[in-house]
C-alpha cells in the first residue's frame, strides 16, 4: 500500500489468508468469480475470493470521502497521524453513512445501498489489497457492516500493485458509466486536480474521466475559485469547506459559462459578474435567481439596498484625471475591491454559522444577522434584476417552444388517462407519434450539442436520452 499511510497492522494476517484462499480458488472445480479492471492501461482478469467484512480496512486516501474528512479537524488530523487505529476507521466509516453536502446527516443513498444488499445480496465484489485495504467498495462494506453480514466478496490487486496503481485502478472503476454510487462533485474535482497535479496531460486525463479537455478545464477552473473562497473565508481559525458547495453543481456550471463570456469582452465586468454569482451561491440562492445577475448587479441592484453595517470602509479611489475636464475618477479596479469586500465579510459569516458549536454563541448571533441582512438585500436586489431581465430580454424562440412543448406533452398524459377510461385510444397513431417524437428529440439532441459546447443537466439528458441511449 502506500507509503504515506503505511499498512494496517494485521497485515501479515490478511496476506495470509488472501494467499490461502486465493490458493482454494485454484484448486477449486468449475470456473472462479473474476473481477476485471484496467491494471497499468491493460484489462485484466483478477480472482474474487471472501474475506471477513471485520477484518478489512477503508482505505484511507479513498477520493469518495475526500472533501468531506474536513468536517471534523480533529478527527481529520488523526487520521493522518494513525489511520489503521479504531477511532480513524470509525470516522471513515461514517463519513461513508453521511450525506456529502451535510456529513451531520445519513445519506439517504446510503440507506437504499443497505435495503438493496439486505433484499439481493452482493451483486458486485469489492477491490482489495493483498493487506487488506479496500480499494473499491469502501461503501459496500459499511452497509455489510452494519447489516452485520460476517463476510463480503472481494477480488485482490496483484502483490506488485504500488500507490499509483490503485489510485488509477480506484478512479477506473468509480469513472465507469454504470457505477451506482459515483463520487459527490467536490471529489470528483478533488480526483481531477490530483491527476493533473501528478503530472498527467489534460487530455489523458479527460479521457480516463470519460469528458472532453474543454470540461476538465471549466472543472479545474471551478475547483481554483472553490480553494479561493475557502481561503478567503477564513476567520479565527473558522473557514468554510469544499463541501459546503456540495449542491451547487450547476451553479458554478453557469457561473464558467457567464464569466467566460464576459471576460472575452471585458475583464473587470466578469470579475464584477463573478463575484456576485459567487456571493449568491454561497447564500444557497436558486440556478433560476443566479442566473439574473449580470455584471452591473451590484451597482445597480444592490449597492442601495445593503446596509450601512454590512459594507466595509470605502477605500479611497485612486487618482484617475480626464486630460482637459480637470476631473478624477474612480480607478477601474475599485468597484471589483468592493464587490470582493462584500464577498469575503459574507464569507466569514457564513464560516462562523457552518462551524456550529466551533463557535462562540456571540460569533454566531452576528454571523447570523450579517448574512440575514446581506441575504435580504439579495432577496430584494434579484427580484428587481429579475423584472428588469424580463423586460429587457428580447423573446427566446428556442427555450419557449420547449416549454410549450412541455406543457402539450402534460396534456398529452391527461388525454391518454382519459382514453384509457373509454378505451378510445388509437394505439397505432400513438406509437407512430411517438417514433416522429424520438426522431424530432434525436434531431434536437445534435443541434443543441453543436450549439452548447459545455451542456448542462438539460442538454446532458438530451443527449442520454437520444443520440447516446441508442
Amino acid at each position: 500500500m502506500s507509503a504515506q499511510f503505511g499498512i494496517p497492522p494485521i497485515s501479515n494476517e490478511n496476506q495470509a489468508l488472501v494467499e490461502q484462499r486465493l490458493k482454494e480458488v485454484h484448486e477449486g472445480q468449475g470456473v472462479a468469480e473474476t473481477l476485471t479492471v484496467e491494471f497499468r492501461g491493460q484489462p485484466r482478469h483478477i480472482e474474487v475470493i471472501d474475506m471477513p467484512v471485520n477484518q478489512l480496512f477503508y482505505n484511507p486516501g479513498t477520493h469518495r470521502i475526500r472533501a468531506q474528512r474536513s468536517h471534523d479537524p480533529v478527527k481529520d488530523q488523526e487520521l493522518d497521524e494513525d489511520p489503521w487505529s479504531d477511532e480513524s476507521q470509525e470516522y471513515l466509516h461514517y463519513l461513508l453513512t453521511a450525506l456529502p453536502a451535510d456529513p451531520k446527516k445519513r445519506d439517504p443513498a446510503f440507506i437504499t445501498l443497505m435495503e438493496s444488499l439486505q433484499q439481493h445480496k452482493q451483486n458486485e465484489p469489492g477491490l482489495i489489497t493483498r493487506e487488506g485495504i479496500l480499494v473499491n467498495g469502501n461503501t459496500r462494506r459499511a452497509a455489510l457492516k452494519e447489516l452485520g453480514v460476517p463476510s463480503i466478496r472481494v477480488a485482490v490487486l496483484p502483490a506488485s500493485c504500488t500507490e499509483a496503481d490503485i489510485h488509477a485502478v480506484e478512479l477506473s472503476l468509480q469513472l465507469r458509466p454504470d457505477e451506482r454510487r459515483p463520487y459527490s462533485y467536490i471529489n470528483h474535482l478533488l480526483a481531477l486536480e490530483e491527476q493533473v497535479k501528478i503530472g498527467r496531460p489534460l487530455s489523458e486525463v479527460a479521457r480516463n474521466f470519460r469528458t472532453t479537455q474543454p470540461a476538465c478545464e471549466r472543472d479545474l477552473w471551478i475547483l481554483s475559485q472553490l480553494h479561493d473562497l475557502v481561503r478567503r473565508s477564513s476567520t479565527g481559525g473558522l473557514s468554510l469547506r469544499l463541501m459546503d458547495f456540495e449542491e451547487a453543481k450547476e451553479k458554478l456550471f453557469e457561473l464558467f459559462r457567464a464569466y467566460t463570456k464576459e471576460h472575452g469582452k471585458n475583464k473587470e465586468k466578469a470579475d464584477l459578474l463573478k463575484e456576485a454569482r459567487l456571493a449568491a451561491i454561497a447564500l444557497d440562492f436558486s440556478k433560476t435567481d443566479v442566473r439574473y445577475i449580470s455584471s452591473d448587479f451590484q451597482a445597480r441592484f444592490l449597492e442601495q439596498r445593503l446596509p450601512a453595517s454590512v459594507k466595509g470602509p470605502v477605500a479611497a479611489p485612486a487618482a484617475v484625471s480626464i486630460p482637459g475636464l480637470n476631473r478624477v475618477v474612480q480607478s477601474a479596479g475599485a468597484p471589483v475591491a468592493a464587490a470582493r469586500a462584500l464577498t469575503d465579510s459574507l464569507l466569514r459569516a457564513r464560516a462562523v454559522q457552518v462551524a456550529d458549536d466551533k463557535a462562540t454563541p456571540e460569533q454566531l448571533s452576528t454571523a447570523s444577522q450579517a448574512v440575514t441582512e446581506i441575504k435580504d438585500a439579495f432577496e430584494e436586489a434579484i427580484e428587481f434584476a429579475g423584472k428588469d431581465h424580463r423586460l429587457r430580454k428580447k423573446r427566446q424562440a428556442a427555450p419557449d417552444r420547449v416549454l410549450d412543448a412541455g406543457k402539450d406533452l402534460e396534456q398529452c398524459i391527461t388525454d391518454l388517462v382519459l382514453a384509457r377510461g373509454n378505451g378510445s385510444l388509437d394505439e397505432g397513431a400513438f406509437d407512430d407519434a411517438l417514433i416522429v417524437l424520438r426522431t424530432v428529440m434525436g434531431r434536437l439532441a445534435v443541434e443543441a450539442g453543436k450549439s452548447i459546447p459545455l451542456p448542462g443537466e438539460g442538454v446532458s439528458w438530451l443527449r442520454e436520452a437520444t443520440i447516446e441511449g441508442r
